[in-house]
């Protein structure tokens, strides 16, 4: 299945599980021809069912897949090939065939067993080749229970699903778990291009009215961005009753579950009032009814959070994996601390073990290790990543995190990506990167690396409009100035607030602050692979790129952040950026 997100998709997929066969969801975001061909022939597919945008990928690659027979094109396609079928004619045809059918289709929708593979859903590829993860029927109903004991949805519910339906998250939480409570939903006007389609998001929020919207750190960042720019742009004085407002709400939210508790309740009136004049307005372009974000995908900002929380919608972060169909825990309306990743599902058992698969005690970090109905079957076609990942019926995830002793749970990171420093010990960067871009509005995207060396390295890609703007502010001239050398002590200078002395000087260990940093040449994108299609970088893809820059970041000359090869690249960046 290669689509955008529409009814005629979900039409689809229930029609491929009706039948007992196996339906793998593929994102609209592949756009190597390998990428596509490999999955299409690794997962053994016999029938492409495809949108009319996609079409074009498929007809390329047709040569490389000889075993699919049919092509089913959803939409209004001017021409078909050989063995091509509309979408429109498939429904006609099983019109006039249903009557006498219907008694075997009848069995076979009763024939199929709980622990009949559903979905081969593929990974984006974050740290090696995509490997299928298998999910049954019963994976799939089983993490619908169990997501619906952290979130009461109801019949009343609204969702405008922006995430795309290949996402795991998207995917159960999104569409299941709304059919089973009778919840509505609503998908983004498809565009002719993905900008297009893009843009037509705040329309279509304004138009659905959600009550509550699934999230992924990028799309409530660029939520964030537009909320903050429409505040700069009425001007000085709104911006500061912003910040006021911002101020005094984040006091009085506490961490979550503590807001407006002990001494808070005196900002109660205060707060209610800044809602009234202005974060009532900013929910308006929302479309007014919204009531919170469930947040997935990946890691997010205790800094965003607070943000949403104060705008009176807050964001709900939750954990989950692919292979658990992905649910396995979450933050909720009734119980929520900013920071976690909430409570457990119902039915599922968690443990945190140590690198021997010992598990350890509440409050220590180790890898997070789980059991359950929702867990995969294991990885199509690959018995030794199955056997890596399956142990004794507990799947051990990668992550690295721990229970507090209120009984949620807090995920640190990959063990993949982790720092390693010379003596062996261990840190997890994302919350270093995630608070480096944040903080800096110099800093638009940063990978941390240290592999068992003296020092911990920044691959840094600056914000050159901030950058140009800082300049102007202290009054030089970028035409006659060594506007290189500023613009990185700039950077540096942001970095090393979070050492000794530093306006952020005790939130992570000194050691895995970076010391060199490297400028790179281009942002990570989905386009150059450094992002995969949920938005999260590709480590060891990065790693391949920019692994002649980190070893110039080891020697004495790249050590200084005026090295030769930095002063080059922002020449390079602000020259390219004028053509």
């Amino acid at each position: 299945m290669l689509s955008e997100g529409s009814s005629e998709w979900l039409i689809s997929e229930l029609a491929v599980l009706y039948l007992g066969a196996i339906n793998i969801p593929l994102s609209v975001k592949i756009n190597e021809p390998n990428e596509l061909s490999f999955r299409i022939k690794h997962a053994e597919c016999r029938w492409v069912i495809c949108s009319e945008r996609q079409a074009e990928k498929v007809r390329n690659i047709k040569q490389d897949i000889p075993k699919v027979g049919t092509f089913i094109i959803i939409g209004h396609a001017n021409t078909l090939e050989k063995g091509e079928k509309s979408y429109a004619d498939v429904f006609k045809n099983g019109e006039k065939l249903l009557p006498g059918l219907k008694d075997k289709l009848i069995h076979l929708w009763q024939s199929i067993k709980p622990d009949d593979i559903a979905n081969i859903s593929y990974t984006s590829g974050t740290t090696a080749d995509p490997k299928g993860i298998m999910l049954t029927h019963r994976n799939y109903t089983a993490n619908v229970e169990q997501a619906n004991t952290l979130m009461n949805v109801t019949e009343d519910f609204v969702t405008l699903l922006i995430l795309p339906w290949d996402h795991s998250f998207a995917h159960t939480v999104g569409l299941y778990t709304l059919i089973r409570q009778g919840a509505s939903m609503a998908v983004v006007e498809v565009g002719k291009t993905l900008m297009e389609t893009l843009r037509n998001i705040p329309k279509n929020i304004k138009e659905v009215k959600p009550t509550f919207l699934l999230s992924v750190p990028a799309l409530s960042k660029n939520f964030r961005k537009n909320i903050e720019a429409g505040i700069r742009a009425k001007g000085k004085i709104t911006e500061k009753i912003f910040q006021q407002a911002m101020k005094t709400a984040y006091a009085y939210n506490g961490i979550g579950w503590d807001k407006g508790k002990g001494w808070r309740k005196i900002l109660k009136p205060i707060v209610q009032l800044y809602d009234k004049i202005l974060f009532s307005k900013i929910r308006e372009n929302f479309g007014g009814r919204l009531q919170f974000f469930v947040g997935g995908g990946a890691l997010l900002d205790i800094d965003l959070q607070r943000f949403f929380y104060a705008i009176g919608i807050p964001i709900y972060q939750g954990y989950g994996l692919s292979e658990a169909s992905p649910v396995i825990s979450s933050n909720g309306p009734e119980l929520h601390k900013m920071g976690s990743s909430g409570y457990l599902v119902k039915n599922l058992k968690l443990k945190i073990c140590d690198e021997k698969g010992n598990e350890l005690p509440q409050g220590e970090k180790g890898e997070i290790v789980i059991r359950g109905e929702n867990v995969m079957k294991g990885y199509w076609k690959n018995e030794t990543a199955t056997a890596e990942a399956l142990k004794d019926g507990w799947l051990h995830t990668g992550d690295m995190g721990y229970m507090d002793q209120d009984g949620f749970l807090y995920v640190l990171g990959r063990f993949k990506s982790l720092l390693i420093g010379n003596d062996g010990e261990k840190y997890s960067p994302e919350g270093i990167e995630e608070a480096l871009v944040e903080q800096s509005r110099f800093i638009e995207q940063c990978m941390l690396y240290n592999n068992q060396d003296p020092y911990t390295t920044g691959l840094i890609y600056p914000n050159l409009t901030a950058l140009k703007t800082a300049i102007h502010d202290l009054g030089l001239d970028v035409e006659n100035t060594d506007y290189d050398k500023i613009m990185l002590e700039l950077i540096k200078t942001d970095i090393d607030q979070y050492l000794n002395g530093g306006k952020y000087e005790n939130m992570f260990p000194t050691r895995w602050i970076p010391v060199a940093v490297g400028i790179m040449q281009e942002p990570f994108t989905e386009e150059n692979r450094m992002l995969n299609s949920t938005m999260k970088m590709v480590r060891n893809r990065v790693v391949e790129r920019y692994k002649d820059l980190i070893d110039y970041l080891y020697t004495a000359p790249g050590k200084k952040v005026l090295n030769e090869r930095n002063m080059e690249t922002i020449q390079k960046l602000l020259k390219n950026r004028a053509d």
